[in-house]
């Protein structure tokens, strides 16, 4: 079996964990680490038994990909370099810094042909993955996504930070161009934005109502999406999705479906189905690592892209725009 030779640079919180992962997975093989802190990749290359690099490109040239887990204003860079030694490159959202650093790094990918994969973990939450049989043209969608403060993080707005993970998927699932934005944010904690809230508007007739702060006593992460006939709910903490549905009276249902009765009368009844779909047992971080090893290794395209991870940041850094047009004195 060919194995993938990975590195890893940035080992912090994240890249500690990274490091964790790309040890664990069959098809790929950890050359090594680096990390600007020597004392850090010091002691993760110790912990899981990895060579430590003392700079980026002597990591590079022993490498076909690396996982970018650095600052987010370190992306641009770190990736440009990697691409320049013909590496495939993940990296963790948001993608770069601005879109025009997003832009170019695309373009660089597209041009190598090289792997470019962005770390929007939530799209393989287990609950969500449990969902994507029933997503089907959503008509309105809800998320929430509080978390409790925590420093790291706050060196960009909370929209950059929790929001951008809700952003992507909402994208994923609502094929058509965004129309409008509506949006309303302030600082409380940071310099930086630490609650918004956004309303999209789609062509398609389509919106997304999104809030998410790092203020909150609780972790709650949830999304409600309303379809014709159905509505799905996922616990992105719990891994929980619920789905109501309303079907024909004669469709046959699983064991495990609960019926509340029926509705309408005639040939427009209806029966109203509840159901909670079986959650996958994954390792969410491992599984996104895993996809990027076998895209690249299968030639094939990653499962979040870099066009991916920069139309989210086009719709992050639009709602950044929007709420600081919202604080400009009117009167």
């Amino acid at each position: 079996m060919k194995k993938l030779k990975v590195g890893v640079i940035g080992v912090g919180h994240l890249g500690k964990l990274h490091t964790k992962m790309f040890k664990s997975i069959d098809n790929c093989e950890l050359i090594g680490i680096y990390d600007a802190n020597q004392d850090t990749a010091k002691a993760v290359a110790e912990e899981f038994q990895t060579n430590l690099f003392n700079s980026i490109n002597d990591l590079l040239k022993n490498t076909e990909a690396v996982s970018i887990a650095a600052t987010t204003s370190a992306h641009f860079q770190l990736a440009k370099n990697a691409f320049e030694f013909n590496n495939h490159v993940f990296i963790e959202k948001p993608i770069t810094a601005t879109i025009e650093e997003a832009e170019e790094l695309v373009k660089i990918s597209n041009e190598k042909k090289l792997n470019l994969q962005v770390g929007h973990i939530e799209r393989f939450n287990p609950g969500l993955l449990a969902l994507e049989h029933y997503i089907d043209d959503p008509k309105f969608i809800q998320s929430d996504r509080l978390a409790q403060f925590n420093p790291r993080g706050t060196d960009v707005a909370v929209i950059l930070d929790l929001m951008i993970h809700d952003i992507d998927i909402i994208l994923s699932f609502i094929k058509s161009p965004v129309k409008n934005i509506e949006a309303n944010g302030v600082e409380v904690v940071s310099e930086h934005i630490d609650i918004a809230n956004a309303r999209i508007q789609f062509e398609n007739g389509a919106v997304a109502n999104v809030t998410a702060s790092r203020i909150s006593q609780k972790k709650i992460r949830k999304m409600r999406i309303f379809q014709k006939d159905n509505y799905l709910s996922l616990d992105f903490v719990t891994g929980v999705s619920e789905v109501y549905r309303l079907l024909p009276v004669d469709t046959a249902v699983s064991n495990g479906s609960i019926s509340f009765g029926e509705i309408g009368i005639g040939e427009k009844k209806k029966r109203l189905v509840y159901e909670q779909p079986e959650s996958k047992e994954v390792n969410a971080l491992k599984y996104e690592l895993q996809l990027f090893v076998n895209s690249v290794l299968n030639n094939t395209k990653p499962v979040v892209s870099g066009e991916d991870g920069l139309r989210a940041l086009k719709v992050a850094e639009a709602i950044i725009e929007k709420i600081n047009e919202s604080k400009k004195v009117i009167l």
